[in-house]
């Protein structure tokens, strides 16, 4: 709703005021853009490789994981790996996967947050709830494609590695897919997350003025754009829901309903 005194101007004189104030809030988005805020939050460390940094495995733990044999180790950790793997990305790779769940829901990027408030004075609120309705969509629509990825993972995955994920921490396993899968992963989401996005008029302007500030030089580091966000964002909450997955199946082998799981976790946790 505009203010009243707004009523008294001529339409085609406002919607050029407000045209080039959207522009104006954009253009400055783009060029205060914190990229080393974004790029914090979106681009986690790498892990440390699995069992690394470690204390020694108590003698009788020792005992008990020589009692398996190695076949039962891979076997047991591919199992492991398939099952969170396939649970994570039929979770995700489905309608309201991240838009329906508000701990996983994608938000607007923070430049675009801090024009919001803004854009819906202007009555724009709309094109901003379209623009994370899109990203979120987008995001659905790509994780399918981790799938074959990760099962390619899995089946390449040596028997060093498996002892490795074994005891290493809780979220060793997941550890082992984000550095054997993030990079072409990223290279794969990135398409099918633009055509989503580009729908929408926001995230054009958005982009157009991220590339103009990245020109200039205005940007810190470089330009990251809307597909670069939703990218990033979808495989933070992949390898976390993948996460979750795993912490569960070490913290409760039994109830996952499979013998080999019970006894090779069973046997990492001393039971």
């Amino acid at each position: 709703m505009l203010p009243r005194f707004c009523k008294t101007i001529p339409e085609d004189v406002m919607r050029k005021c407000l045209g080039g104030l959207v522009i104006l809030l954009l253009s400055v988005s783009a060029q205060a853009f914190d990229f080393d805020d974004l790029r914090g939050a979106l681009k986690k460390p790498a892990s440390a490789q699995a069992g690394t940094g470690s204390p020694p495995a108590p003698a009788s733990e020792n005992a008990r994981l020589e009692n398996l044999k190695p076949q039962e180790v891979s076997s047991g950790l591919k199992e492991a790996l398939l099952r969170g793997s396939e649970i994570a990305v039929a979770q995700l790779g489905q309608k309201d996967g991240f838009y329906g769940n508000p701990s996983l829901k994608i938000p607007l990027p923070a430049s675009l947050q801090k024009a919001e408030k803004a854009m819906r004075m202007l009555g724009m609120g709309q094109q901003a709830d379209d623009l994370v309705l899109a990203m979120n969509r987008a995001a659905e629509a790509a994780v399918p494609e981790a799938k074959s990825l990760l099962v390619g993972a899995v089946k390449a995955m040596t028997l060093q590695d498996a002892k490795g994920i074994l005891m290493g921490g809780s979220t060793s396993a997941t550890d082992f897919f984000r550095r054997k899968t993030e990079t072409t992963l990223v290279s794969r989401f990135l398409p099918i997350v633009k055509s989503t996005t580009d729908k929408s008029s926001l995230a054009q302007q958005y982009n157009s003025y991220v590339g103009m500030a990245a020109q200039f030089g205005l940007g810190k580091k470089g330009p990251v754009t809307v597909e670069d966000y939703v990218t990033r964002q979808a495989l933070d909450r992949l390898y976390q829901v993948i996460g979750e997955q795993e912490r569960a199946i070490r913290a409760n082998p039994l109830q996952t309903g499979s013998n080999l799981l019970r006894k090779v976790f069973g046997a990492a946790m001393g039971n």
